[in-house]
C-alpha cells in the first residue's frame, strides 16, 4: 500500500517508531520503514547488536545514526536475536536504499507470536491514518 508516497508493503507488521516486522515462521525479520528512513535522512552509521541476545517487545538494542539524527530502534516482539546484517557496519545507507529487502537489521526468533497483536497491519486503517499524520509532522525534512 502508498501511503502519503511511501511503501508500506500489505503483508508487513509495523509500529510507531517506522519499525516493520516480516513473519518468517517463528521468526521475524525486522528492519527501517521507507518512510523511517526519509525521515532519518541518509544513514551514517548502524550499531549491530549481537546475535544470540535476548530482547523484549519495546526494548530498545540498537541505534542508528544519520547526519543529524540518532535513533534508538526497539524490537518489535520479544525473543532472541538470531541473525544481524552485518552488512550493515560496512554499508549502513542500505537501509536507505533498501529498506525492505537487503536493509533488514535483525532477524528475532520470537517467543510469544500474540505479540504480533500490538503492532498494525500493512493494510489497516490505523497504519494509514498514522502514517498520514506523521507525514504532515515531517513535511518540512520530507520536502
Amino acid at each position: 500500500m502508498q501511503i502519503s508516497g511511501y511503501e508500506f508493503p500489505d503483508d508487513l507488521y509495523y509500529d510507531k517508531l517506522h519499525s516493520w516486522a516480516r513473519v518468517e515462521g517463528n521468526v521475524v525479520v525486522q528492519g527501517l520503514t521507507e518512510f523511517g528512513q526519509a525521515i532519518a535522512q541518509e544513514i551514517v552509521f548502524v550499531e549491530v547488536p549481537r546475535s544470540g541476545r535476548d530482547v523484549e517487545q519495546g526494548q530498545t538494542f540498537m541505534s542508528m545514526e544519520s547526519g543529524k539524527w540518532v535513533g534508538r530502534i526497539a524490537a518489535l516482539v520479544s525473543g532472541s536475536i538470531s541473525e544481524v546484517n552485518e552488512e550493515l557496519e560496512w554499508e549502513p545507507n542500505l537501509v536507505n536504499e533498501s529498506p525492505y529487502d537487503e536493509g533488514w537489521l535483525v532477524r528475532i526468533e520470537m517467543t510469544d507470536a500474540s505479540e504480533l497483536d500490538n503492532l498494525m497491519k500493512g493494510d489497516s486503517p490505523e497504519l494509514k491514518a498514522f502514517i498520514e499524520e506523521e507525514a504532515e509532522k515531517y513535511q518540512d525534512i520530507l520536502g
